[in-house]
């Protein structure tokens, strides 16, 4: 299981929102490719950077922020999400080095879609299901719509996804504990590999994914707990590489 740190970026700054609310964001750096190469230094294997601004508008805000961090570290695997609703803008971050592309809020509003990317861009589709209470939410979190996410993964189940990133919202950037019991849910859903997110606050979390990863979850993004350091990246990493 891979432990992936988090870089969310509004308005060219690295932040973090409690509950993905904009008006309450906490600044943890004016210079996001520095705070990458804190991670990379942890020994991070992975990054997941968010276009906080680019999910409310619908297109990519801080591109360009992005093609700096791929550029930096041409060998690290990075995943964007955040208001990649064409495949013009996966074409433009594919072609700028990033690996892995989300989408998010399109893949519910026009499931298909995922579909049409995969076949145009292999390997590099991951699916965000973000959710309450089980129903999936789009545009930033702002709708709840009335599909149940774990639905939603198994329609993506022949596209050819390389993984679903399942948010908690209710738990996200809250330091309360990650919601392990729906992230396995997700995982036996469908075939489709899950990255954790949401609430992971320290080692037990780490600990208790772990133990459940076998049933296909593969990955835990970690943000505020990182920045806040009541979770070390390098520890939960050898945590996780031990376990398996």
């Amino acid at each position: 299981m891979l432990i992936i740190p988090a870089i969310d970026l509004k308005d060219g700054q690295c932040v973090r929102l409690r509950q993905g609310l904009m008006e309450d964001s906490t600044v943890f750096s004016d210079d996001p490719v520095a705070m990458a190469r804190r991670w990379v230094d942890a020994g991070c294997r992975r990054l997941h950077l968010v276009d906080l601004n680019g999910a409310f508008a619908g297109e990519p805000v801080n591109g360009e922020v992005v093609t700096a961090i791929a550029a930096a570290y041409p060998d690290l695997p990075v995943q964007i999400g955040g208001g990649i609703r064409d495949l013009a803008t996966i074409e433009h971050y594919v072609k700028a080095g990033v690996s892995y592309v989300i989408i998010g809020t399109k893949a519910v509003k026009e499931p298909a879609f995922v579909g049409e990317a995969c076949r145009a861009f292999p390997g590099k589709v991951i699916v965000g299901l973000d959710a309450k209470d089980g129903l999936v939410a789009t545009d930033g979190w702002a709708e709840v719509s009335e599909v149940k996410a774990t639905d939603l993964a198994k329609q993506f189940e022949s596209d050819g996804v390389s993984a679903i990133v399942y948010t908690d919202i209710a738990r996200d950037g809250m330091m309360q504990g990650v919601n392990v019991e729906a992230t396995v849910a997700m995982a036996r859903a469908s075939s489709i590999p899950v990255i954790a997110s949401g609430g992971i606050t320290n080692l037990d979390d780490i600990r208790a994914l772990s133990a459940v990863a076998h049933e296909g979850i593969c990955g835990a993004i970690t943000g505020r707990a990182i920045y806040e350091g009541t979770l070390d990246v390098a520890e939960a990493q050898k945590l996780c590489d031990e376990a398996a």
